[in-house]
This record gives C-alpha cells, structure tokens and sequence, in this order.
C-alpha cells in the first residue's frame, strides 16, 4: 500500500540544507506534493501554554517516553503531586507537553499531544499549543523525531540535573530548527502515520489476548489434576555470580549467555550441559521465566531451574502457574529467593498429560511468537519510514 502512495525524492543530493542553495526535502513524500518544505523555529509555529487552575479536577498525569501520556498513579500507584499539586499545568485536548527528563528509550526527552480533554501536568514540563497554519499531530510526531535528538544534544549544557531533568529551557527548546512542508501535507502525513498506529495497536492487542489466553487454558488443563508436589521435587535451582562485562570481554565462541532479554552474546564455554529455565531474580522484571538452551551460560541477576523427574517442556508449563509477585521482596530493587518459592505445591499430572500440557504449550508460544514478530516488524517498518518522511 505504501508504495502506491509514496515515492522517493529525486535523489540524496537534494535532501541537503539550505546552506548549499538547495532546498531540503524529504527522502519519502506523497506523489502529489512537489512544494519545499519552509524552514521556521518551532517558537514560530507554537504558543506556550502556562495556564493553572488549582479548582481544576482534571485527572494527573505525566508523560512517559514509550507511552505517551499516562495517569501518575499508573507510575508510582497513586498521585505523588502533593502540594506541588497547585502549581500543575492545565493542559487541554490538542496542545503538546515537552518532557526534559532523560530515560532509556528517549535520552533527549519526549514530546506529545494531549488526546484526552484536559489533564493536570507537572509544572516542569515544556508545554505550548501549535498555530492554526500548522497540524498539531505533525508538530507531536516531528518533535519526537530522532532527527531533532541531534539538535537538542547540542543544546545541553552540563549532565542531568539532581531531579532527573535535562538542562534545556523553554527558550532554547523552541528554538529548534523545523523545516515544514505545507499544512495540507502536514495533515496527510499525520493521518497516514495515525492508521499505521492504530493497526499496530491491533496487533499489540492481538498479542496480549493470546497471551491472557494462554494463561486460561493452562489453568483450565491442571484443574482436574489432583496429586501435587513442591517445586523442589521437579527442579533443582542453580545460581551464577557472573557479570555480563566480564563474562563477555574479549571473548568469543558458540555458547550463548543469556541475560534477562536473551542471548546477549556468545562465549567458547558453558556452565550447563542441558536445556534449563531462568527466572528473573533481581531488579527490573523479577520473576519473569525463560527457557535456554542446553551447553550455556546466564548471568547472576538470573537463577536458573533445572528439570527433575519431569522434562524441562513440563517445568515451563508449570511454573507459568506461579504467580511470582507475592515472594519479591525490596523497594528499591526488588528480589525473589528459590527459598520462599521452592515449597509451592503445583499439580503433578500423569507423564502422558505431562506430554500433552507441554505440546499444547509449545503450540500457544510458537503462534504468541510469531504474532509478536509481525509487531516487531511493523514497528520497525513505522521508524523507518519516520526517518524519510522528516527532515
């Protein structure tokens, strides 16, 4: 589809600043539209929005680089604001908020519309309302553009601040360069760009109701199944104090080491001769299971179940019964101890209803796979067409 309505600029010579006498332009663009994109500040094209109302009950919320914008009690499972509260900016339905904190997935901040009606934002935020000759959804996904990172790395003058934030004001945040095609295309753009999300919201759906699904027929298969034994009957638990930097350094072979998103490289020596389970045991994603190959290797933030008196297959099943949450402990990091968890009674069913839990399981995680892949690679697909579509 995109093909048909899409074409390439004429070549990369043109795609170049003004400074060399030839106007920019896009790699990608819509057939119809043959106009230079005008280059503006974004000081031009936006108001700045500093509107308060401490009687306002809008709900709270803030913005996350991955999510856009989120209730605060989502985050930190309740609203934090305090008497701070007063001074939250009223944001309304259309206008953009500008967050200056530095994460992982946006280390130069995040920019997004408001889609709800109104909402009560922190005062630190960057937050403005786009003019009338320009699309407000164009401005929200051009701002989020990894092209305009590259100025604002530019603009920071020392390292994060003590409360997280990037040292970038109003002022200098607005006083990005823009180049901007005309209002019509800005609306194209933004509408094309808003199916592809709203398919890939779809899929991302699709993934989390056969996952959900799974859950349910796995419960459903071992509620007839009366005998039961702890954990520790069927799994031996071994431990690792290796670090990734180490363990990696300068070193290089055929047997994986896994960490808690998978391989993370490959090393000429293994610690575990057979295939084997991991269970995220420290910090972010504690109590998240994996299954590894056999000859490998994994890292001390992982503890690693091995299969006794049943297979591995079996042991992955079942341990997806657990639910995990109620042994971690800690605030700051938290943790889950083989120790609280090991005497949890599971059901124990006959070998051959073993066999068949296994198989009906492989079956659920090669289909879950398979469509989180298609998500994967409609996401990349989305960014690389992000990239040729802005300048």
């Amino acid at each position: 589809m995109t093909n048909e309505v899409l074409q390439k600029t004429a070549s990369d010579e043109q795609n170049v600043s003004s400074s060399n006498g030839l106007e920019p332009l896009p790699k990608l663009r819509f057939l119809e539209f043959k106009n230079t994109y005008k280059k503006t500040k974004l000081n031009e094209a936006v108001e700045r929005i500093q509107r308060r109302d401490p009687t306002s009950e809008a709900p709270v919320m803030m913005l996350s680089a991955t999510s856009g914008f989120i209730m605060q009690s989502e985050k930190y499972s309740r609203e934090n604001a305090g008497q701070s509260l007063k001074k939250y900016i009223l944001l309304r339905k259309g206008e953009l908020a500008y967050n200056h904190g530095a994460s992982k997935y946006k280390p130069f901040g995040c920019c997004f519309e408001l889609k709800e009606d109104e909402a009560r934002i922190p005062y630190v935020y960057h937050c403005f309302a786009v003019k009338e000759n320009n699309d407000k959804s164009y401005i929200a996904r051009l701002l989020n553009n990894q092209k305009i990172d590259q100025q604002l790395k530019r603009l920071i003058s020392s390292s994060v601040r003590m409360d997280g934030l990037l040292n970038i004001s109003y002022e200098e945040y607005t006083g990005i360069d823009l180049y901007l095609p005309s209002l019509l295309e800005q609306q194209k753009i933004a509408t094309f760009l808003s199916l592809m999300d709203t398919r890939i919201e779809k899929q991302r759906q699709l993934v989390e109701s056969l996952k959900k699904y799974k859950r349910g027929a796995l419960s459903r298969v071992f509620n007839d199944v009366l005998e039961t034994v702890k954990l520790s009957d069927i799994s031996n638990f071994i431990s690792s104090a290796r670090t990734l930097s180490t363990t990696l350094n300068g070193n290089k072979g055929i047997y994986p080491v896994y960490d808690a998103a998978g391989i993370a490289g490959y090393i000429d020596y293994y610690d575990i001769d057979s295939d084997y389970i991991t269970i995220v045991k420290d910090g972010s994603g504690v109590g998240r299971l994996q299954k590894c190959d056999k000859k490998s290797s994994f890292i001390g933030t992982l503890g690693a179940l091995v299969a006794k008196n049943c297979t591995t297959d079996f042991l992955y099943a079942v341990l997806q019964t657990i639910d995990f949450s109620k042994f971690v402990t800690g605030m700051a990091i938290p943790h889950i101890y083989y120790r609280d968890y090991k005497s949890t009674l599971l059901p124990f069913p006959s070998e051959e209803k073993q066999h068949f839990i296994s198989q009906l399981l492989k079956k659920f995680d090669i289909y879950i796979e398979n469509e989180t892949q298609k998500l994967t690679n409609m996401l990349a697909y989305k960014q690389g067409l992000l990239q040729q579509m802005f300048i």
